[in-house]
């Protein structure tokens, strides 16, 4: 199985290159994708791209919804926790 190397929150980690950036972020550390604008902690609910919980931040680009995002090798995501 190939593998690409991304890096979520500062650490490296090396996941299926088949896997959504959602997937990579889930498996690497239960955190939390964003925050409410409440400051709730919010994750992944639908996996199809409609309900917008899953936003990061990737490579600099902000809003970008990981459960429709595949991977690529050196991806930098960023989560609000």
């Amino acid at each position: 199985m190939k593998t690409v190397c991304v890096v979520v929150n500062g650490h490296a980690l090396t996941v299926p290159a088949t896997a959504s950036v959602a997937a990579a972020v889930a498996v690497g550390a239960p955190v939390c994708f964003r925050r409410s604008v409440r400051g709730e902690p919010r994750a992944p609910l639908c996996g199809m791209g409609v309900c917008f919980e899953c936003r990061v931040r990737i490579n600099g680009t902000p809003h970008v919804r990981a459960c429709m995002t595949p991977v690529r090798d050196g991806m930098q995501v960023e989560t609000d926790d």
